[in-house]
């Protein structure tokens, strides 16, 4: 499992740990935790730079909507797992 560090618009880091990613209608998703453990707190996040950005910018998804119809994705993808927020 990699872990990676992101920067908040604050400039605050938080390190998260990609579980998994895809792609869906053009758009990059990632699952990450917030520990390796299997506890941990799960979020998917949301690429929303631009194509011309050179680093992606993330943000949490919270449209509830668009939220359970790429956590269905990841369940698919992950099917030995079980996801809950």
């Amino acid at each position: 499992m990699e872990a990676m560090t992101f920067v908040s618009d604050d400039g605050q880091e938080q390190e998260f740990y990609i579980e998994e990613q895809t792609r869906v209608g053009g758009t990059d998703y990632l699952l990450v935790t917030t520990s390796p453990d299997e506890d941990a707190e799960a979020l998917i996040l949301k690429d929303i730079s631009d194509e011309t950005s050179e680093e992606a910018d993330y943000c949490v998804v919270e449209d509830e909507e668009e939220l359970k119809a790429i956590l269905k994705v990841f369940e698919e993808m992950m099917d030995d797992t079980t996801i809950e927020f």
